[in-house]
C-alpha cells in the first residue's frame, strides 16, 4: 500500500522466488501467461521499486492496466509496504491518476486494515519459503501462489492456541479447554524430537529378539514334550513390542502361552464385568485340568502355581542364556523371567485359557469401532476367541484367588496393526498417520511422571493400559485418517492428553471392550492418586511438557 494515497501498488514478485511471476492485473489488462518469463530478475524488481523511477521503464508503466481497489494484489504485502514507503518510485503517476478518487478517511482506514503485523509477515515468509522448497518443477505460478497462501494459513494455525475452531477434530480440545483445561501445548518440533529418541534401533531389536525367541522356544518345546497339564500350549505374542508401539528400548516382552479349553461356562464374580469363575460344562475324567478344580471351579491360583513351578525348573536347562525368575508379584498373572544378555530383558510369560465360544454379554456394546474401522471388521474381530488370564479379583484388602480375568490383548494388537479408516493407512505406499506416534507419546508421558515420583508410590496404580484405553476412545471420536495426518501431530497429541485429563477429572475411564467397567473407579484407583496425576498432567501441558526434556 502507498500510505500517502492508499492506492494498491503494482504486483511485485517475491525476492528469490523459484517460479515465474503470476499476473494480478484486473480484467482491463491482458493477463500474463504462465509460461511468460519475468521481464526482469526477481531480486532486482523489489530493489528497483525502493529506489524510484529506475524500477520500471516509463513506456512500460503507461501500458500497465490500473489495479482495482477490490482486487487482491499478487505480490506479498511486505513488498507492497516497502514500495509504499519509498515515495514516487513505488507507483507511477499515470496509474495513480486512473484510480478512482477516495476520501482521506477511507484511504487511511483501508491502509490500516490491509497492513499486516510483523508476526504475520514473518509467518508468511517462512511458509512461502517452505512451500517453494518443496514445489515440483512443473508447478504453475497460480498454483505457487495458492500454495504460499496455504502455507501461510498453516503457519498461523500452528501458532494458534489449543483447539482451533476451524478444525472439526479440535472439538475435544475446545470442550476440555472450556472446562478449565490447560492453555497451551508443546510444538510439533519438540514432539518429533521426543519420538526420535523413543524409536527402537534395529541392532538393539535384533539382539533382544534373538535372546527372547531362544528362551521362549526352549520353554514351549519343553512343555509340549512333557507329560504335564500344559502339553497343549501354543504361543501368542502380545503387548507393546508386537503392537509396534514399544518405546525407549526393547527390554520388555509379553508372551502368552495359550491353552484351549473347550465347553466352559463362565460365572461372573460379583458385578466386576471383568472377572469370572470358570467351570466345565461336561467334564470327562481324562481332562488333564482336573487336578486344578476347586469345588468344580477351575482354580486360577493352583494352575498358575503349577505353571510357574514347571518353568522355574525348566530355565535351569537353558545353557546358552543367563535366565532367572523374578519373585512373584501379588495379583500378577505373569511369570517374569530376566535375561541378562546383551542387557537385562524382562519377559512376562502369561498363561491364558482360550475359549472359542461367544464373548460374554458385558462386551456386547464394547469395541465401538463401526465408524472407525467398520462394522464388518468389528464382526470379524468378535468372531475371534477370547482369553482368560489368572489375575485374581480384588476382595476387600485381599484377592479372590480362584477368579480369571478377561483379556483382549490379541484384539488390541489387531486394531493397532490395522488402525486406519482406509485399509492402506501407514502401509508401504499408503498415506501415513500419527496415531501410533500419539500413543507412544502418551505412554512416555506416564512413564516419565512415574519415574519422577517413584519414591512417593502415588502413581504406582497407573499403567500404560490406561493410556491405551483413552487413546482408543479418542480414535473412536476421530475416526477419519485425515484427522490424524502427521502434520497434525501436535493437535492430535493434545486431544489425546486432554481426553485423558478429562477422564481423570471425572474419575471415569470406560473399559474399551466392557463399557460398564470404569477403570478409574474408587475400587480400582484411590481419589488421591487420581487427583495427583491430574494436577501433574495439567502442569505438564501448561508448561510445554518439561518432563519430556529439551529437544
Amino acid at each position: 500500500m502507498d500510505r500517502r494515497r492508499g492506492k494498491a501498488t503494482p504486483a511485485a514478485p517475491k525476492a528469490g522466488a523459484a517460479v515465474p511471476k503470476a499476473s494480478a492485473r484486473s480484467s482491463r489488462g491482458s493477463p500474463t501467461e504462465a509460461s511468460e518469463p519475468p521481464a526482469a530478475p526477481k531480486v532486482a524488481q523489489p530493489r528497483a521499486g525502493r529506489c524510484g523511477a529506475g524500477g520500471e521503464s516509463g513506456a512500460r508503466r503507461k501500458q500497465s492496466a490500473p489495479t482495482e481497489a477490490s482486487e487482491p494484489p499478487a505480490a506479498p504485502k511486505a513488498a507492497q509496504i516497502r514500495a509504499g514507503r519509498c515515495g514516487a518510485g513505488g507507483e507511477s503517476g499515470a496509474r495513480r491518476k486512473q484510480s478512482a478518487p477516495e476520501s482521506r478517511e477511507m484511504l487511511a482506514a483501508r491502509a490500516e486494515k490491509a497492513a499486516p503485523s510483523a508476526e504475520e509477515l514473518e509467518g508468511r515468509g517462512a511458509a512461502a519459503a517452505e512451500v517453494d522448497s518443496s514445489m515440483s518443477p512443473g508447478t504453475t505460478p497460480r498454483r505457487a501462489a495458492s500454495l504460499r497462501e496455504g502455507g501461510a494459513r498453516r503457519t498461523r494455525e500452528r501458532r494458534s492456541p489449543l483447539g482451533s475452531a476451524k478444525d472439526p477434530s479440535c472439538s475435544l480440545a475446545l470442550s476440555a479447554a472450556s472446562a478449565g483445561g490447560p492453555k497451551a501445548a508443546p510444538g510439533a518440533w519438540k514432539l518429533r524430537g521426543v519420538l526420535d529418541q523413543l524409536r527402537l534401533r534395529a541392532p538393539d531389536i535384533s539382539a533382544a529378539a534373538y535372546v527372547v525367541n531362544r528362551v521362549v522356544k526352549h520353554l514351549l518345546d519343553s512343555l509340549r514334550r512333557g507329560e504335564s497339564e500344559f502339553k497343549g500350549v501354543a504361543l501368542l505374542g502380545t503387548g507393546s513390542y508386537y503392537e509396534h508401539v514399544k518405546i525407549s528400548a526393547p527390554n520388555e516382552f509379553d508372551v502368552m502361552f495359550k491353552l484351549e479349553v473347550p465347553r466352559i461356562e463362565l460365572e461372573e464374580y460379583g458385578n466386576s464385568g471383568t472377572h469370572y469363575f470358570v467351570k466345565f460344562k461336561r467334564n470327562p475324567k481324562e481332562n488333564p485340568l482336573n487336578p486344578f478344580l476347586e469345588k468344580e471351579k477351575l482354580s486360577a491360583s493352583k494352575m498358575l502355581l503349577k505353571f510357574r513351578t514347571i518353568i522355574k525348573e525348566e530355565i535351569k536347562n537353558i545353557k546358552d542364556a543367563d535366565v532367572t525368575m523374578e519373585r512373584k508379584k501379588r495379583g500378577s498373572p505373569a511369570v517374569t523371567l530376566l535375561c541378562s544378555e546383551p542387557e537385562e530383558i524382562s519377559v512376562d510369560i502369561i498363561l491364558a485359557l482360550e475359549s472359542r465360544s461367544s464373548w460374554p454379554a458385558g462386551t456386547q456394546e464394547g469395541m465401538p469401532i463401526k465408524d472407525w474401522l467398520g462394522a464388518k471388521v468389528r464382526t470379524k474381530l468378535r468372531q475371534q476367541p477370547f482369553y482368560l488370564v489368572p489375575k485374581p479379583a480384588k476382595e476387600g484388602n485381599g484377592f479372590q484367588e480362584e477368579t480369571w480375568r478377561l483379556s483382549f490383548s490379541h484384539i488390541e494388537k489387531a486394531i493397532l496393526n490395522n488402525h486406519g479408516h482406509t485399509k492402506t493407512c501407514c502401509e508401504d505406499g499408503g498415506v501415513k498417520c500419527c496415531r501410533k506416534d500419539c500413543l507412544k507419546l502418551m505412554k512416555y508421558l506416564l512413564e516419565q511422571l512415574k519415574k519422577k515420583y517413584e519414591t512417593r508410590k502415588v502413581l504406582d496404580k497407573f499403567c500404560s493400559y490406561h493410556m491405551k484405553t483413552a487413546f482408543f476412545h479418542v480414535c473412536t471420536q476421530n475416526p477419519d485418517d485425515s484427522q490424524w495426518c502427521p502434520q497434525k501431530l501436535q493437535l492430535c497429541f493434545d486431544n489425546c492428553v486432554l481426553y485423558f485429563l478429562q477422564c481423570l477429572r471425572n474419575e471415569q475411564l470406560k473399559h474399551y471392550f466392557i463399557p460398564e467397567v470404569n477403570l478409574f473407579s474408587q475400587e480400582q484407583i484411590d481419589k488421591k492418586s487420581i487427583e495427583f496425576l491430574s494436577k501433574q498432567i495439567e502442569s505438564e501441558i501448561n508448561n510445554r511438557f518439561p518432563v519430556f526434556g529439551e529437544y
